[in-house]
This record gives structure tokens, C-alpha cells and sequence, in this order.
């Protein structure tokens, strides 16, 4: 048994992947619906729904990815929240000496720190 969470999109997968595959070079990625992905060691399903909505994506659900220095997550905050929102900006922290929350352009949150 085994749970990976799904993300589910209206025909912008594909964009999701081309956003994080600036920020994440060695992403790994299928081209299968849903696709799987690898996003800094995290297995994702991401999903094309063909039927439209009444929700989205929520930043009740991100992924927190814990970088190595400042410079790191400085970089992942710079093309990540491009197109997108900035939620928290980068900054020092009582959790953290360096992070930032943005959202992307394809409604993706990302939680990005220095681990204290």
C-alpha cells in the first residue's frame, strides 16, 4: 500500500511541469494522464481533468521543500512565484532563518526554508 498525493488541474499540467522544471532541473516526469512526477525527492500524481470545476487548487495543501542556504531558496522563491503570488515573504522567521511561501503561476503553494 502506498498513498501519493494527486494534484488535480484543468489542462495545465503540462505548464505545472514546464514552471518546475525551471526550478527543479532534475525533475523527473511522464507524459502519461495523470503524470507522475519527482519533485525534489517527492512523488506527485498530477491530473487533466476533462470536466470543469467549481474548486481549485487551495493553499491549505503546499509543498514544503527544505533547501540547503539562503541562496537556494531565494532562487526557488524567484521562479516559483513568478506569474504567481508571493503568501509570506522571504525573510527570517521564529521557524526558520530563511524561507518563503509563494503560490505559482498554476496555483501550486510551495513552502520554501532553511531548516533552523
Amino acid at each position: 500500500m502506498q498513498a501519493v498525493p494527486q494534484l488535480m488541474f484543468e489542462g495545465r499540467v503540462a505548464e505545472a511541469i514546464a514552471v518546475w522544471r525551471r526550478a527543479f532541473p532534475d525533475l523527473e516526469a511522464t507524459d502519461a494522464n495523470p503524470a507522475e512526477v519527482v519533485v525534489a525527492g517527492q512523488r506527485l500524481r498530477l491530473f487533466d481533468s476533462p470536466v470543469p470545476h467549481a474548486f481549485a487548487l487551495t493553499p491549505s495543501f503546499s509543498l514544503v521543500v527544505t533547501c540547503e542556504n539562503e541562496a537556494e531558496v531565494r532562487r526557488l522563491a524567484d521562479l516559483l512565484g513568478e506569474g504567481g503570488e508571493v503568501r509570506m515573504p522571504l525573510g527570517a522567521y521564529d521557524f526558520s532563518p530563511c524561507f518563503a511561501w509563494v503560490e505559482d503561476a498554476v496555483g501550486v503553494n510551495w513552502q520554501l526554508m532553511v531548516a533552523p
